[in-house]
């Protein structure tokens, strides 16, 4: 005989997880607080996933699953390799996109990093992503839009330091959008590489830029920054 219908999809489920986890942090993700998300009891998620940990192990395995479909649909809907880099990484992101989320995701972070089982599974969606961007920058390089022998490689593993370090930093200067600095960010990282200046430009000026020092040199192709405390200098 079948079992009774799941009713809801474990995806639907881990994604609630994730928007619960922006809201409430590690202090307040229990197995409660997603079943109120998605209108389940809590002993349905107990007969699914077992406990707490278990949740955010299918959380990080289902991660390493959308990494790819991901960038296969950025890829579908944008126009160059590039731009949907861009839109890819941005949607990563996304469920961190006011500094109060950030930091909750941030603090999940801290506990991937001294957990080894949830580390584990941390580093494989890390590294799916980064198989993922080096496809869609491998993709731009054999497009022309990057130059002829680029190590697509090494600048994957460029991309993601730089795309999360910009939300650091974004989080703590809090000037314009998440996505706004991130795409930035990553623009400016691979102007050196592109071969047409306009493509790797941002879409749209910054917010709240910040005009740089008259005597301060710059490249005339580099896009204007995202505003920033001043230095000493440009007081």
């Amino acid at each position: 005989m079948a079992g009774r219908p799941r009713g809801i999809d474990d995806v639907v489920i881990l994604r609630a997880t994730a928007e619960v986890i922006g809201r409430v942090g590690p202090a307040g993700l229990t197995l409660a607080a997603v079943a109120r998300e998605v209108g389940l009891v809590p002993g349905t998620l107990v007969q699914r996933f077992g406990s707490k940990r278990g949740l955010l192990v299918a959380l990080a395995e289902q991660s390493v699953k959308d990494a790819d479909a991901t960038a296969a649909r950025a890829r579908a809907e944008h126009g160059t390799a590039l731009d949907a880099l861009a839109a890819l990484v941005t949607e990563w992101l996304a469920p961190m996109a006011i500094p109060e989320r950030f930091a909750n995701h941030l603090a999940f972070l801290c506990l991937d990093l001294t957990d080894p089982q949830l580390h584990r599974h941390a580093l494989a969606a890390h590294l799916a992503q980064r198989r993922a961007v080096e496809r869609l920058l491998a993709s731009a390089a054999t497009a022309g839009e990057l130059r002829a022998g680029t190590d697509t490689a090494a600048l994957a593993g460029s991309v993601q330091a730089v795309t999360t370090g910009a939300g650091l930093t974004w989080a703590l200067e809090r000037s314009g959008t998440l996505a706004e600095r991130v795409e930035y960010e990553l623009r400016a990282l691979l102007a050196p590489y592109a071969t047409a200046p306009h493509t790797t430009a941002p879409h749209t000026t910054a917010p709240h830029t910040t005009a740089p020092h008259p005597d301060t040199p710059r490249h005339p192709e580099a896009p204007r920054h995202p505003d920033r405390p001043r230095t000493p200098e440009e007081a």
